[in-house]
């Protein structure tokens, strides 16, 4: 573990990894406006259903999502240790900050 934050290399190693997937940086992005269902997912970013599971899978194998039942759907959300960086341009994991540059897509 580093003593700074309180987390091993491996663990971040692992956050850094899931999120290096443009699609999985892409539903990270859209969870920090509000939580959606995978309807709600899939409305913005247009993915076959199952690579749209998949991913969310990884996500939530990571700690980096969490989801809860709704009735038939499931509505994802940001973990609670991961945070909306103060920019509103990247997330805070814990472990570290990830922040896009001012005028680059979310």
């Amino acid at each position: 573990m580093t003593p700074a934050s309180g987390y091993s290399s491996e663990f971040c190693s692992r956050r850094l990894k899931a999120i290096a997937d443009p699609t999985r940086w892409a539903v990270l992005m859209q969870l920090t406006k509000a939580p959606k269902t995978v309807a709600e997912l899939n409305l913005e970013l247009s993915l076959d259903l199952t690579l749209l599971s998949h991913h969310l899978k990884t996500l939530r194998a990571e700690g980096l999502v969490e989801c809860s039942q709704e009735g038939k759907n499931r509505r994802y959300r940001l973990a609670q240790d991961v945070k909306l960086d103060p920019s509103g341009r990247g997330l805070d994991l814990g472990c570290c900050r990830l922040e896009l540059k001012e005028g680059m897509n979310a």
